[in-house]
């Protein structure tokens, strides 16, 4: 029996892990949360934060023998990596989740006798901390502040060694050991060079793997401004481009899948099922059906439909670097395999038909659901008319979007309407559909072949596309189609009784479609959207949790379609690092490449917007850059700050919508764009899976 198991030592998480890259955005303060008390800036006050809160978590201190160390919970030096991993903290930061991070103080940098302290990260959360306590020193949190960070006459410097055991360097090595500092603190050549020779004495083993970080667009331009010096005194300066491209493992959703490894390379991937764990060769599907688990050799974004799908359908799912030129992978496809994304890595080993299927059955509901409908709504609605109370007979994602239009300021979300449940309802009726798809589904080929059950679901929504709406519904699709300006394209989107839930969002599963002014009666983009309830991944996911087909409906969501849009983007209204402090997380790409379903090798822009400024202020944090907008930031400032303000109400107003006022857990997904007059624009709001 073969298995393959890493140890990276990364923690898996729901994002890509370049170190993060910051730039202090001081116009995004349009409603900055509020700081902890007098004196306490987000530099050091995360500890009183979460006492308030309650979530401090008790520490326990260790001894660690092969440390030279001189206070407790203090070292000057370190001999071997294990010495450090005994110190390290293993946290989620923007950008690189689960890392494991030794904070380290130099003392006495203005009396020219600096003095290197690494911290047992076990006993003291924060410099302040150490200083006070570990060294006794008697100084108030302003002061320490004051004389450690944003100034050139600092008596103290403060910073982090990050271990990204993941990183490859060119020359075969493994692992990356980043000198970093607090992202907006303007740290010079000369303190940046003291701290950086310390280190490298007092970590041997980190030898030809230690680097000088530059964490943020500030320090970033002065390390630009000060390469001679740095050059000179041999600083080594790794870039947030350069540790991204280096990291070789991404953990985006952890958990345990069984299936027969399959490598599927290019668009055409053929029929998936959730006894498949699926390998993508260079690229990312728009789409894919239930699976018992997902390795990519292109890195994800957290908010595609493919990682949505894998935390919402519990996958695991991780970007593994050259993951088919591996042998022993290699030797495990077309076979059945355990598959897990864990905390040092992944395992993948053959498995047992047997475990397989006790796994899969232990996954599943014990009993079938029926998704509820009403269909007492007969005639089309107008946004206006229509709210939260409507997502029983018009869909979440129609009822959703008519909230927005009342929340949000006029014309950042589209005018439209809603086609009620029971247009589907009366079609498949009329046109005796339902009958057809029993018969369907009893054949005894159609439930043991995939393919075949692929093929069937291609012919019955061919059947739904050429059957014939009833004449009432058509006279009332051509009144809905005659409200809209003459050559104006009309967008018709799902709306089922099956997605954008709590607990279940759907992404991905149906399809939405735009008519276009030359297409005939807007009946005909309906049926489209319609027959989509049957795709094959939509089946799929319906069968694995047990949902009565023919319960499930389809509304469907109306407006204006917008052309060359500038930009697309999909937002979290939280800070999915650290819920301790506000904020918001973002993916954007340039013009019409969506975020959900990208391109194969587009790679969106990531941003996190949180209240860490030293006032509570928001703080821009750039993750990575669009690899498609030519180094150009995809959202202006502008833009940005409209995007957070709306953000902010979306997630108040639907806390309350959904009686989460106390859950720090809740928040909405949303999807947005850049029109082509460069207006933002929110087109869905839905709950993000837990």
């Amino acid at each position: 029996m073969t298995t393959i198991t890493t140890a990276t030592g990364m923690r898996p998480s729901a994002a890509p892990r370049p170190t993060l890259a910051i730039a202090r955005e001081a116009a995004l303060t349009s409603s900055p949360a509020p700081t902890v008390r007098d004196g306490m800036s987000a530099l050091e006050g995360r500890a009183a934060f979460a006492a308030l809160t309650g979530t401090a978590t008790p520490r326990t201190s260790r001894t660690v023998t092969a440390v030279a160390a001189t206070v407790d919970g203090g070292a000057n030096r370190m001999k071997t990596l294990a010495d450090f991993q005994a110190y390290a903290k293993r946290d989620d930061v923007p950008g690189a989740a689960g890392v494991q991070a030794v904070k380290f103080l130099v003392t006495g940098v203005d009396a020219g006798k600096p003095k290197l302290w690494l911290l047992d990260g076990n006993k003291y959360a924060y410099h302040y901390d150490f200083a006070t306590r570990g060294l006794g020193e008697r100084v108030d949190l302003r002061t320490f502040n004051a004389q450690t960070y944003f100034t050139d006459a600092r008596k103290n410097v403060a910073g982090t060694i990050v271990l990204h055991d993941s990183y490859l360097h060119a020359d075969g090595k493994k692992g990356l050991f980043a000198v970093e500092f607090w992202p907006t603190d303007p740290v010079k050549a000369s303190h940046v060079n003291k701290a950086f020779d310390l280190i490298a004495g007092a970590l041997p083993f980190a030898k030809g793997r230690l680097a000088y970080h530059p964490a943020g667009d500030t320090q970033e331009a002065l390390a630009a401004a000060e390469a001679g010096k740095l050059k000179r005194c041999r600083v080594p300066v790794v870039s947030t481009e350069k540790l991204f491209a280096g990291v070789t493992y991404n953990g985006l959703n952890p958990g345990v899948g069984f299936g027969v490894l399959k490598v599927v390379d290019g668009a055409t991937q053929g029929p998936l099922t959730v006894r498949d764990v699926v390998l993508f060769k260079n690229s990312i599907p728009n789409d894919i059906s239930h699976v018992g688990g997902i390795i990519t050799e292109v890195p994800q974004t957290p908010l595609s439909h493919i990682n949505l799908k894998a935390q919402q359908n519990k996958m695991p799912n991780a970007f593994i670097k050259g993951a088919t030129s591996d042998p022993a992978i290699a030797a495990l496809v077309g076979k059945l395999v355990r598959y897990e994304v864990g905390p040092n890595g992944y395992t993948l080993r053959e498995a047992t038909k047997a475990e397989a299927d006790a796994w899969l059955e232990a996954q599943r509901p014990s009993t079938p659901q029926a998704a509820p409908r009403d269909l007492s709504k007969k005639h089309v609605v107008a946004f206006d008319q229509l709210g939260a109370k409507d997502a029983g007979a018009f869909g979440a994602k129609t009822a959703n979007l008519a909230e927005l239009k009342k929340l949000l300021p006029a014309g950042q979300t589209p005018d439209g309407f809603g086609i009620p449940f029971s247009f589907y309802d009366t079609f498949m009726k009329d046109n005796g559909l339902y009958d057809e798809a029993k018969k369907m589904m009893a054949a005894p080929a159609f439930k043991d072949d995939p393919a075949v059950r692929e093929r069937a679901l291609e012919d019955f929504r061919k059947k739904l596309k050429k059957a014939t709406v009833p004449a009432a519904l058509e006279a009332e699709l051509a009144a809905l189609q005659a409200k809209f300006p003459a050559g104006q394209p009309i967008r018709c989107r799902s709306s089922t009784n099956n997605e954008d839930l709590e607990g279940f969002n759907g992404a991905g599963l149906y399809d939405s479609y735009t008519h276009r002014p030359n297409e005939g009666n807007l009946s005909k983009t309906v049926k489209q959207t319609w027959a989509s309830l049957w795709n094959f991944r939509a089946f799929e996911e319906r069968d694995f949790w047990r949902i009565d087909h023919m319960s499930a409906a389809m509304a469907v969501t109306v407006h204006p379609n917008q052309d060359d849009e500038l930009a697309n983007g999909v937002a979290i209204t939280k800070n999915i690092y650290d819920e301790n402090w506000p904020g918001f997380y973002v993916n954007t790409q340039v013009g019409e490449s969506l975020v959900t379903n990208p391109d194969p090798s587009a790679v969106p822009e990531e941003l996190l917007v949180s209240a860490i400024g030293p006032n509570g202020e928001y703080e821009v944090q750039r993750l990575r850059s669009s690899s498609i907008a030519n180094g150009k930031r995809v959202l202006t400032d502008s833009q940005l700050k409209e995007l957070v303000a709306s953000m902010e109400k979306i997630q108040e107003h639907f806390k309350r919508l959904y009686r989460r006022q106390h859950d720090p857990t809740f928040a909405m997904d949303i999807e947005f764009k850049i029109t082509k007059e460069g207006k933002l624009s929110v087109k869905q709001a839905r709950p993000t899976v837990q």
